[in-house]
Protein backbone atom coordinates (compact mmCIF):
# COMPACT_ATOMS: atom_id res chain seq x y z
CA UNK A 1 0.00 0.00 0.00
CA UNK A 2 1.48 3.51 -0.61
CA UNK A 3 1.19 5.17 2.09
CA UNK A 4 1.29 8.58 0.90
CA UNK A 5 -0.92 8.33 -2.06
CA UNK A 6 -3.70 7.14 1.03
CA UNK A 7 -5.04 10.88 0.55
CA UNK A 8 -8.31 10.29 2.49
CA UNK A 9 -6.50 8.57 5.43
CA UNK A 10 -4.12 11.12 5.77
CA UNK A 11 -5.58 12.91 8.69
CA UNK A 12 -7.38 10.64 10.42
CA UNK A 13 -7.52 9.80 14.62
CA UNK A 14 -4.96 7.02 14.89
CA UNK A 15 -6.08 6.99 18.70
CA UNK A 16 -9.97 7.15 17.75
CA UNK A 17 -9.51 4.12 14.99
CA UNK A 18 -7.99 2.06 17.18
CA UNK A 19 -10.18 2.22 20.17
CA UNK A 20 -13.77 2.08 18.17
CA UNK A 21 -12.28 -0.69 16.00
CA UNK A 22 -12.05 -2.59 18.88
CA UNK A 23 -8.60 -4.31 17.82
CA UNK A 24 -7.15 -7.33 20.24
CA UNK A 25 -4.20 -7.39 22.14
CA UNK A 26 -2.23 -9.57 19.21
CA UNK A 27 -3.39 -6.83 16.37
CA UNK A 28 -2.59 -4.38 18.71
CA UNK A 29 0.91 -5.23 19.34
CA UNK A 30 1.36 -6.03 15.80
CA UNK A 31 0.78 -2.09 15.18
CA UNK A 32 2.83 -0.98 18.27
CA UNK A 33 5.23 1.22 16.19
CA UNK A 34 2.45 2.02 13.21
CA UNK A 35 2.16 5.84 13.60
CA UNK A 36 0.22 6.82 10.52
CA UNK A 37 -3.27 5.49 9.74
CA UNK A 38 -2.56 4.03 6.51
CA UNK A 39 0.79 2.01 7.60
CA UNK A 40 -1.29 0.60 10.60
CA UNK A 41 -3.52 -0.38 8.03
CA UNK A 42 -0.89 -1.93 5.59
CA UNK A 43 0.48 -3.59 8.73
CA UNK A 44 -2.74 -5.59 10.02
CA UNK A 45 -2.92 -6.78 6.22
CA UNK A 46 0.53 -7.84 6.33
CA UNK A 47 0.03 -10.04 9.40
CA UNK A 48 -3.11 -11.74 8.58
CA UNK A 49 -5.78 -9.40 10.69
CA UNK A 50 -8.60 -9.14 7.74
CA UNK A 51 -11.35 -8.47 9.86
CA UNK A 52 -9.04 -5.86 11.56
CA UNK A 53 -7.88 -4.25 9.18
CA UNK A 54 -11.61 -3.92 7.67
CA UNK A 55 -12.71 -2.06 10.95
CA UNK A 56 -10.19 0.26 10.64
CA UNK A 57 -10.93 1.32 7.34
CA UNK A 58 -14.38 1.50 8.45
CA UNK A 59 -13.61 4.18 10.90
CA UNK A 60 -10.20 5.65 9.17
CA UNK A 61 -12.40 6.52 5.78
CA UNK A 62 -14.85 9.61 5.37
CA UNK A 63 -18.37 8.86 5.99
CA UNK A 64 -19.45 9.41 2.82
CA UNK A 65 -16.43 7.37 1.26
CA UNK A 66 -17.35 4.69 4.21
CA UNK A 67 -21.13 4.45 3.34
CA UNK A 68 -20.09 3.70 -0.30
CA UNK A 69 -17.88 1.43 0.77
CA UNK A 70 -20.57 -0.80 2.39
CA UNK A 71 -22.43 -0.62 -0.33
CA UNK A 72 -20.02 -1.88 -2.84
CA UNK A 73 -19.17 -5.26 -0.22
CA UNK A 74 -23.01 -5.68 0.46
CA UNK A 75 -23.40 -5.62 -3.73
CA UNK A 76 -20.37 -7.87 -4.52
CA UNK A 77 -22.67 -11.09 -3.27
CA UNK A 78 -25.95 -10.05 -2.84
CA UNK A 79 -28.42 -13.30 -3.55
CA UNK A 80 -30.17 -13.53 -6.99
CA UNK A 81 -32.92 -13.52 -4.42
CA UNK A 82 -32.30 -11.10 -2.01
CA UNK A 83 -35.10 -9.16 -0.96
CA UNK A 84 -36.58 -6.30 -2.42
CA UNK A 85 -36.27 -4.26 0.87
CA UNK A 86 -32.20 -5.19 1.11
CA UNK A 87 -31.92 -3.99 -2.23
CA UNK A 88 -34.26 -1.11 -1.62
CA UNK A 89 -31.98 -0.65 1.35
CA UNK A 90 -28.74 -0.52 -0.19
CA UNK A 91 -30.03 1.85 -3.28
CA UNK A 92 -31.28 4.37 -0.31
CA UNK A 93 -27.33 4.46 1.10
CA UNK A 94 -26.01 4.71 -2.29
CA UNK A 95 -28.48 7.64 -2.62
CA UNK A 96 -27.55 9.28 0.34
CA UNK A 97 -23.35 9.03 -0.78
CA UNK A 98 -24.72 10.52 -3.94
CA UNK A 99 -27.06 13.36 -2.93
CA UNK A 100 -26.12 13.91 0.62
CA UNK A 101 -29.82 14.73 1.40
CA UNK A 102 -31.74 14.45 4.39
CA UNK A 103 -34.53 13.01 2.68
CA UNK A 104 -32.48 9.87 1.68
CA UNK A 105 -30.45 10.01 4.86
CA UNK A 106 -33.90 8.89 6.55
CA UNK A 107 -35.42 6.87 4.05
CA UNK A 108 -32.51 4.61 4.39
CA UNK A 109 -33.35 3.96 7.95
CA UNK A 110 -36.47 3.46 7.19
CA UNK A 111 -35.43 0.45 4.97
CA UNK A 112 -32.98 -0.59 7.79
CA UNK A 113 -35.78 -0.74 10.12
CA UNK A 114 -38.20 -2.47 7.60
CA UNK A 115 -35.15 -5.20 7.19
CA UNK A 116 -34.42 -5.79 10.83
CA UNK A 117 -31.07 -4.83 10.83
CA UNK A 118 -29.85 -8.17 9.50
CA UNK A 119 -28.34 -7.80 6.54
CA UNK A 120 -25.10 -6.20 4.90
CA UNK A 121 -27.81 -4.29 2.81
CA UNK A 122 -29.18 -2.64 5.96
CA UNK A 123 -25.94 -1.84 8.06
CA UNK A 124 -25.14 0.30 4.79
CA UNK A 125 -28.24 2.28 5.20
CA UNK A 126 -27.62 2.74 8.97
CA UNK A 127 -23.96 4.02 7.79
CA UNK A 128 -25.79 6.68 6.10
CA UNK A 129 -28.11 7.45 8.83
CA UNK A 130 -25.78 7.55 11.40
CA UNK A 131 -23.61 10.33 9.09
CA UNK A 132 -25.89 12.86 10.95
CA UNK A 133 -26.31 16.01 11.61
CA UNK A 134 -28.80 14.54 13.64
CA UNK A 135 -30.28 10.88 14.47
CA UNK A 136 -33.31 12.35 16.49
CA UNK A 137 -36.82 11.70 14.47
CA UNK A 138 -37.16 14.43 11.84
CA UNK A 139 -39.95 16.43 13.96
CA UNK A 140 -37.34 16.61 17.09
CA UNK A 141 -34.57 18.93 17.73
CA UNK A 142 -31.21 17.56 16.74
CA UNK A 143 -29.46 14.73 17.85
CA UNK A 144 -25.91 14.48 16.97
CA UNK A 145 -24.83 10.87 17.00
CA UNK A 146 -21.48 9.67 18.09
CA UNK A 147 -18.90 10.60 15.65
CA UNK A 148 -17.79 7.21 15.32
CA UNK A 149 -21.06 5.70 14.69
CA UNK A 150 -20.96 4.76 10.78
CA UNK A 151 -17.25 3.40 11.48
CA UNK A 152 -19.47 0.66 13.17
CA UNK A 153 -22.06 0.31 10.93
CA UNK A 154 -19.81 0.14 8.34
CA UNK A 155 -17.87 -2.50 9.89
CA UNK A 156 -21.14 -4.46 10.54
CA UNK A 157 -21.50 -4.14 6.85
CA UNK A 158 -18.30 -5.27 5.53
CA UNK A 159 -18.36 -8.50 7.54
CA UNK A 160 -21.48 -9.89 7.29
CA UNK A 161 -21.09 -9.60 3.18
CA UNK A 162 -18.04 -10.93 3.71
CA UNK A 163 -19.65 -14.32 5.24
CA UNK A 164 -22.80 -14.38 3.88
CA UNK A 165 -24.04 -17.35 2.12
CA UNK A 166 -20.13 -19.26 2.00
CA UNK A 167 -18.22 -18.49 5.44
CA UNK A 168 -15.92 -20.14 3.81
CA UNK A 169 -14.97 -17.56 1.54
CA UNK A 170 -14.80 -14.85 4.10
CA UNK A 171 -10.78 -14.48 3.81
CA UNK A 172 -10.94 -14.14 -0.36
CA UNK A 173 -13.83 -11.33 0.03
CA UNK A 174 -11.96 -9.35 2.47
CA UNK A 175 -9.25 -8.93 0.55
CA UNK A 176 -11.69 -7.73 -2.61
CA UNK A 177 -12.96 -5.40 0.00
CA UNK A 178 -9.84 -4.15 1.47
CA UNK A 179 -8.68 -3.93 -1.86
CA UNK A 180 -11.96 -1.52 -3.06
CA UNK A 181 -11.26 0.00 0.06
CA UNK A 182 -7.49 1.52 -0.73
CA UNK A 183 -9.08 2.53 -3.96
CA UNK A 184 -11.75 5.00 -2.61
CA UNK A 185 -8.73 5.87 -0.09
CA UNK A 186 -6.95 6.74 -3.31
CA UNK A 187 -9.94 8.37 -4.94
CA UNK A 188 -11.61 5.70 -6.96
CA UNK A 189 -14.84 4.23 -7.05
CA UNK A 190 -13.60 0.81 -4.92
CA UNK A 191 -16.18 -0.88 -7.31
CA UNK A 192 -16.08 -4.71 -6.77
CA UNK A 193 -16.94 -7.02 -9.02
CA UNK A 194 -20.07 -9.56 -8.52
CA UNK A 195 -18.82 -12.83 -7.21
CA UNK A 196 -21.48 -14.36 -9.80
CA UNK A 197 -19.89 -12.78 -12.86
CA UNK A 198 -16.12 -13.54 -12.31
Amino acid sequence: MDAASMDKLRDADRHAIVTHATLGPEARSAIADCITVPHLIATLIGHGFLVEAARCFAHALPRREAVWWACMCAQSNAPADLAEADRRAREAAETWVRTQTEASRYAAMALAEQVGFQTPEAWAAVGAFWSGPSIAPEAMPPNPPAPHLTGVAVAGAVILASVRGDPALRLMRLERYLGAARDIAQGGAGRIAREDAS
